[in-house]
């Protein structure tokens, strides 16, 4: 299991400036609360399963098997 970031650099640079922005909160979520706080617990959760690959919410990370 790997995790890594998007390969398209446009995309990693603007989630990365609304992280930036939001004070480490998902930008792609309206709620703050710490399951936003990014690696939010959607992903976490998401690389906890064993069976799961692909990118999480915002498409900042990707989790290869």
């Amino acid at each position: 299991m790997k995790v890594r970031f998007n390969e398209n650099k446009e995309i990693v640079d603007i989630v990365k400036q609304g992280l930036k922005e939001s004070g480490g909160y998902c930008p792609c979520r309206r709620e703050r609360t710490p399951d936003t706080i990014c690696m939010c617990k959607e992903f976490r959760d998401q690389i906890a399963d064993p069976d799961y690959e692909g990118y999480c919410h915002c498409m900042l990370y990707y989790k290869e098997k």
